[in-house]
């Protein structure tokens, strides 16, 4: 779990930017996308009790050890990476001044000060840190915290320039770009290559991913152990509120149509035999069984309803 609170707190701290207007107009060529709608989540009833377990489990601790308060500043976050061009991360909220200090003094330790412009706005070149073996090791952190990013290559491109925004890319091109839009995507809904993004009227959070061009990052033809993912093309993940309910839906673009019925008829299988478990809680149970799974052409869909009170519970007890 503190592994997890630290990976999360550096992505917060460390490689914040500003958020899509639209997460569907993500860039075509994108391998992975990842978006967390914070605001939107403190707001709606469904999404009260996730939101304060992560100020219990990871904004205080920040705040304790690092002297950011991510409660009062962070709003939303969204991360995607493209081929070959390296991930960006986008950050959007009440930034404060204190915060924006913090952040230039991680860049005079491990990059250069000297602004450069373009479109008239400042941004800074941030260097590797790397060891004397050459590996990477990039960070950001407090005497008793210290943050290692290995997403990021040898130099990444970090801007404040925009008004209630950080912004951080992986390359020059990238970061001129961004700031020449204002901080806007110029997205490719529908056309080949854009990967398949789920919405709702009140997203609390989204991702998608290239399972086919990851999988062959990881190594071989597809990288993958899992037999589901290693049989798809696409992966998409929604969590909405939806009522008083936690709505979580997955779309999943298979190889071809006859693995889409097969994926169903398996999940479908395991959701009967997890049923007839006596050691199963009735509350998962009740959830097993109203899960529901179809499969149209190379779609599979599931989607369920969760109650909060048992996601929280179940992050609790993690």
């Amino acid at each position: 779990m503190r592994n997890l609170k630290i990976l999360i707190a550096g992505l917060l701290l460390a490689l914040p930017g500003m958020v899509l207007a639209d997460v569907g107009d993500i860039p075509g060529g994108t391998t992975w996308y990842f978006h967390v709608d914070l605001d939107k989540m403190r707001s709606a009833d469904a999404g009260k009790g996730v939101y304060a377990w992560m100020v219990d489990e990871i904004f205080n601790e920040v705040k304790e050890e690092a002297g950011v308060d991510l409660e009062k500043e962070l709003d939303s976050l969204t991360a995607f990476s493209a081929n070959d061009e390296g991930p960006v991360f986008l950050f959007e909220g009440n930034i404060s001044q204190e915060s924006r200090d913090k952040l230039m003094t991680f860049i005079a330790v491990e990059g250069d000060i000297s602004p450069l412009k373009s479109s008239g706005k400042a941004y800074y070149r941030f260097t590797d840190g790397g060891d004397a073996d050459g590996d990477v090791k990039r960070g950001i952190g407090t005497e008793n915290v210290e943050i290692q990013f290995e997403a990021l290559e040898n130099e990444s491109w970090i801007s404040m320039a925009l008004k209630n925004k950080v912004l951080v890319t992986s390359s020059e091109e990238q970061m001129t770009a961004m700031l020449k839009s204002g901080g806007k995507i110029s997205g490719s809904r529908g056309h080949k290559g854009t990967l398949v993004v789920l919405t709702a009227e009140k997203a609390l959070l989204q991702a998608g991913m290239d399972s086919v061009a990851l999988g062959k990052e990881e190594g071989g033809d597809s990288g993958w152990e899992s037999n589901i993912v290693r049989n798809t093309e696409q992966v998409a993940f929604l969590v909405a509120a939806a009522a008083n309910k936690l709505a979580l839906e997955a779309q999943l673009i298979t190889t071809e149509p006859d693995m889409a019925q097969s994926l169903a008829g398996v999940m479908r299988g395991l959701i009967s035999l997890m049923s007839f478990s006596d050691d199963m809680d009735p509350e998962i149970v009740a959830l097993i069984q109203g899960t529901r799974i179809e499969a149209a052409g190379r779609n599979l869909n599931i989607s369920l309803a969760l109650d909060p009170d048992l996601v929280v519970s179940t992050l609790s007890d993690r």
